[in-house]
């Protein structure tokens, strides 16, 4: 099977029937692809699940309206009785088909009252048993997000698997941090290197198979020495290097801001760099993103006009969920949500004589529009820069539809805490910034940098250590 669920039995029967929760379908509403020959019920209740968050405010609806699409797609004109028996899934639009779909009812005659049907998860597990002992032939397996749920339904006898189609490393650890760091010097490893001057750029030429590193282009290499560099190409055989100065990197500064350690400065070098189109930041909070994105955004659009305006936008639970409530206009709404951006342009203009009426005047000035992910997701940006703070609460799914709005001329910043994940269902293997991450490492326009904490204050970094 192709895709990467938890485990398969060894003994498996022929006919292998997978229940998808509503979870798994939020998650992934193209998840019904991914089981090949086998088959795939969807409960009557997830449908209903579905139907009540297909019309709501939050991110999730579209997802939901997603999925129904693509079951009605796959059912077409099927009868009744066709898809009791399971209609064939065609894929790529070939004749070629592989699994089954069906809807599983439930029937409220001759039930194994397994659990009191209280919420819908129970009733999902009482239909499954109901259907185990009506088919003991077939092997039953729910594929939910739910841990709560699993746990419940392997009390009831029922074999559960989470959904890993689209996770793409194990742990978290292995996940790329955007640069390598050598112990003591990085030229005690190379034998033979090639080095030139190339329009006041030094470029090192590296044979390939000297570094046993995974590389790729925009990845940094650094030292104990003071020796940085960034990869700009690669070929079959060799590795070429752009050299840069560590104090240059160090004395960069964009919008009266400086980095404050060499993972700022490697960042900030990938936000200004107009080759370099999707930028992903991850780190603790107070490593500096969202004030590196800002400077770094509004010197391409004030100073050097790369850009013509800034889209920001955040994802949080509690956006999501009452943005519809909040009174006023998109902006107003957006403004209680987005007050870290706010807070890091008052940062940034500490020094002036009054700072509110300087945050006042960059609003004024700078073409800075707070924008709810349903808008984003709905439009084509061009010759914008998107800023997504808390990118770690989207799915893949998710930040695979925003990132794609991206048109000619814009680039996107990625932000996130994988430490930090409020959905439900998502954790940080599984996120949205996580899958981003990994898939994009060998985009030849992308970079990301995992920056280190720099402490907000004495009594952060005291907290941070002993709380």
């Amino acid at each position: 099977m192709g895709h990467a669920l938890e485990t398969r039995p060894i003994n498996s029967p022929t006919t292998t029937t997978y229940i998808l929760d509503s979870n798994v379908l939020i998650h992934d509403p193209n998840s019904i692809l991914n089981f090949e020959e086998h088959q795939v019920l969807i409960p009557i209740t997830v449908l209903e699940e579905l139907d009540k968050l297909k019309n709501g405010k939050q991110t999730i609806a579209a997802d939901c309206r997603q999925a129904i699409r693509l079951i009605d797609n796959i059912l077409g004109i099927a009868t009744p009785a066709e898809i009791e028996q399971g209609v064939p899934i065609q894929r790529n639009n070939e004749n070629e088909t592989s699994g089954t779909l069906s809807i599983m009812m439930s029937h409220a005659d001759d039930k194994i009252a397994t659990l009191p049907s209280s919420n819908n998860d129970n009733q999902i597990i009482n239909d499954i048993c109901q259907y185990q002992k009506s088919r003991p032939d077939r092997q039953f397996i729910l594929v939910t997000k739910d841990i709560n749920m699993r746990l419940k339904a392997r009390g009831c006898g029922i074999l559960t698997e989470d959904y890993h189609s689209d996770q793409l490393v194990s742990d978290i650890g292995l996940l790329t941090k955007g640069y390598l760091h050598y112990e003591d010097n990085f030229w005690d490893r190379v034998n033979e290197v090639k080095t030139a001057q190339c329009d006041s750029q030094t470029i090192h030429t590296i044979a390939k198979s000297e570094l046993s590193e995974e590389l790729y282009l925009n990845k940094f290499l650094l030292d104990d020495q003071g020796f940085v560099a960034k990869v700009v190409d690669i070929t079959d055989d060799h590795v070429s290097l752009q050299h840069y100065s560590r104090e240059s990197l160090m004395n960069q500064e964009v919008w009266g801001l400086k980095p404050l350690n060499i993972h700022q400065a490697m960042a900030l070098n990938l936000l200004l760099d107009p080759d370099v189109h999707l930028v992903n930041l991850n780190g603790a909070a107070g490593s500096g993103k969202t004030i590196l994105a800002l400077a770094a955004a509004i010197e391409m659009t004030i100073a050097s006009k790369q850009y013509r305006r800034i889209i920001a936008t955040r994802s949080t639970q509690g956006l999501d969920e009452d943005i519809g409530f909040l009174p006023g206009t998109e902006a107003e709404k957006m403004e209680p949500w987005l007050g870290a951006i706010t807070d890091n342009l008052e940062a940034l203009h500490n020094d002036d004589e009054s700072t509110n009426s300087s945050v006042e005047y960059i609003l004024d000035r700078v073409p800075l529009h707070f924008k709810s992910l349903n808008y984003i997701r709905g439009r084509s940006f061009q010759q914008s820069l998107i800023i997504i703070d808390e990118c770690q609460n989207l799915t893949p799914h998710q930040i695979k539809t925003i990132i794609t709005r991206a048109g000619v001329g814009s680039k996107v910043i990625c932000l996130g805490n994988l430490a930090q994940i409020d959905t439900p269902y998502l954790a940080a293997t599984s996120s949205g910034l996580t899958y981003m991450t990994e898939r994009l490492k060998h985009f030849p326009h992308g970079g990301s940098m995992q920056l280190q904490g720099v402490p907000r204050s004495p009594l952060a970094a005291y907290a941070e250590a002993h709380l």
